[in-house]
């Protein structure tokens, strides 16, 4: 399998009620999801398969909430240029982070699907 590899810079990735970084990155890369702040910091990472995501009702188009090795991150994409189709960079996200992890949660309102685990 190639790699899926996915980059964005300008998202303000928050722990819920605490905003860490206004101007941090997300990277996709070699099988691995990487939050940075803006000065290159490692927030947090984990292998994809380690990752779900999920897309809120109440959350706008462009954010999304990620759960990053047990803790809630999340994640506004695009909030610098707040254009219509602001949702792409998050739409791009979700399908690279479904394309490089088999175990991936499928976001589906304010729900989790996954698999059953035997």
């Amino acid at each position: 399998m190639t790699a899926t590899e996915f980059s964005a810079t300008d998202v303000r990735i928050e722990r819920w009620f605490r905003s860490l970084t206004r101007a941090g990155q997300v990277i996709v890369k070699d099988g691995r999801l990487a939050l940075l702040t803006s000065y290159g910091r490692e927030i947090d990472s984990a292998p994809l398969s380690a990752v779900t995501t999920l897309r809120p009702w109440f959350l706008a188009d462009d954010s999304t909430v990620a759960r990053v090795n047990g803790v809630h991150y999340r994640l506004t994409m695009g909030q610098r240029s707040r254009r219509p189709g602001g949702a792409a960079p998050v739409r791009r996200f979700l399908e690279a982070l479904r394309g490089g992890g088999e175990d991936a949660a499928v976001p589906y309102g304010h729900r989790e699907l996954r698999t059953p685990t035997p």
